[in-house]
């Protein structure tokens, strides 16, 4: 009875038909270009407690097509912000990446997210040139400098992403637009450059003790560093600086930048 009402009537809106599209809410959003999001390749380095914040919000905002890489396994202590794994994930023996993807693919089976193993050094701008964009979730500054240079020559956009605590920053690298990540690093920085917070203790140089981390700080910082990406790909201006966040003042600040002269990244 209804469909002989509706006959001819393509062009209206049955009650309730909204609803069956998975992503008809993202689609209200009149400036996001879901095409370009849909058909962008990205790449997600870390899938600790961040990467599984960012992977979970790229997923359900309507990426389909990404690649994680970590070169760790889950710990328990991993269990207490890392949306994406479960209680006995530390004795599967499954690396971080492969159980990331493995969960994403739940939150969404139309999506392709492949688990890549391994250290961030074995990309150079051969592998980086086949995406579109690279989220960063790592907890290392010689890491985070190695994957911000390549992207930079790669001319790949780069999003990177850390916290501390109740703290964290955003910062956005659009090459050869903005200042890149090393732009902002200063001498500490670089004396420290080779200190690794690992989940696990493992490639250490020396040890420090383990670096304060809870939820609610890496779920704002991951929706600031995808959010970005889609204002990137659907052809927004970016925060082109750095976004500072206090989850206990509950404030968040932009830090300007400008390119460092004598950084090599943007030496002629």
């Amino acid at each position: 009875m209804l469909d002989k009402y509706f006959q001819g009537m393509e062009d209206v809106i049955r009650p309730g038909e909204p609803d069956l599209d998975r992503l008809d809410r993202t689609r209200r959003i009149s400036w996001v270009d879901l095409d370009a999001v849909q058909r962008s390749k990205i790449l997600v380095v870390g899938a600790g407690a961040l990467g599984n914040e960012v992977v979970k919000d790229l997923v359900l905002f309507g990426f389909k097509h990404l690649d994680v890489l970590d070169m760790d396994h889950v710990v328990r202590s991993n269990l207490n912000r890392c949306v994406l794994f479960r209680e006995g994930d530390q004795l599967s023996g499954k690396g971080k990446s492969d159980l990331v993807a493995e969960r994403a693919r739940m939150l969404n089976p139309d999506v392709e997210v492949k688990p890549l193993q391994g250290k961030v050094q074995s990309f150079g701008p051969e592998e980086l040139t086949s995406y579109d964009m690279v989220l960063g979730c790592l907890d290392n500054i010689a890491a985070r400098l190695h994957l911000n240079a390549n992207s930079y020559y790669s001319k790949v956009p780069y999003i990177d992403g850390g916290t501390d605590g109740f703290r964290g920053k955003v910062q956005v690298v659009i090459p050869p637009v903005t200042p890149c990540l090393q732009c902002t690093m200063n001498r500490s920085h670089f004396r420290v450059m080779e200190q690794r917070f690992s989940c696990t203790g493992q490639d250490t140089v020396f040890y420090q003790p383990k670096m304060a981390a809870e939820i609610t700080t890496t779920s704002v910082v991951a929706a600031i560093q995808v959010r970005e990406a889609v204002k990137s790909l659907s052809g927004m201006d970016v925060v082109q600086h750095v976004t500072y966040y206090d989850g206990l003042k509950g404030t968040s600040d932009v830090l300007l930048l400008e390119k460092d002269p004598e950084c090599p990244n943007h030496l002629a």
